[in-house]
């Protein structure tokens, strides 16, 4: 991911330049140097807006076989209970 970060005046001149770099990474606009505004995909906005997706599109997610995951066994021992 590449974060990009250009200031008001160049994303006044050129927005084109702005969304492509959008596409790779978020693009941190400032205001007198000041970071006043994100701009991001589509596809980031979603994911971190937290959006619902299908259970088929969740594990067809680009990169999921990469990852690792073995999550640790429990025990869980049931105590005895006296009923006397």
């Amino acid at each position: 991911m590449t974060i990009t970060t250009v200031t008001s005046r160049e994303l006044n001149q050129d927005v084109g330049r702005a969304k492509k770099a959008a596409k790779s990474g978020p693009v941190f606009i400032t205001h007198r140097g000041e970071p006043a505004h994100v701009l991001l995909s589509i596809e980031d906005y979603r994911r971190l807006a937290g959006q619902q997706h299908s259970l088929a599109e969740a594990l067809s997610m680009e990169g999921l076989a990469a990852i690792d995951f073995d999550p640790p066994r429990i025990r869980i021992d049931a105590a005895a209970l006296d009923l006397s």
